[in-house]
C-alpha cells in the first residue's frame, strides 16, 4: 500500500515499542493532571470571586482582600487534606496486597 507521497513501507511496524508506550502514557497522564489542576483553579477562582467580590473596582478593599485570602487558605487546606487522604488509602490498599 502507498501513502500520500507514494512511499511503500510495508516493513515498518504498526505498533510503537513498549518503551515509547510507557513514555507516551506518562506524558498523557501528566497532561491530564495539569488539565485537572487548571480546571480546579478556574473553579476555585469562580467560587472565591462570587463569594468575595461584590463589585469590581480599581482596588480591593480590606474586607474583600481578607475574604479572598481566607478563601485561598481554605482551598489549600482542603486540597492538602484530600491529597493526604488519598495517599493514606493508596498505602492501605498497597499494603493489603
Amino acid at each position: 500500500m502507498t501513502d500520500l507521497f507514494g512511499n511503500t513501507n510495508f516493513d515498518e511496524p504498526k505498533t510503537p515499542k513498549s518503551g515509547v508506550d510507557n513514555e507516551l502514557n506518562e506524558f498523557i497522564m501528566m497532561e491530564k493532571q495539569k488539565a485537572q489542576l487548571t480546571a480546579q483553579i478556574h473553579e476555585f477562582n469562580d467560587f472565591c470571586w462570587e463569594k468575595c467580590v461584590d463589585k469590581p473596582g480599581t482596588k480591593l478593599d480590606g474586607k474583600t482582600e481578607t475574604c479572598l485570602n481566607n478563601c485561598v487558605d481554605r482551598f489549600i487546606d482542603v486540597s492538602l487534606l484530600i491529597t493526604n487522604r488519598f495517599a493514606q488509602l493508596l498505602q492501605k490498599s498497597a499494603g493489603g496486597m
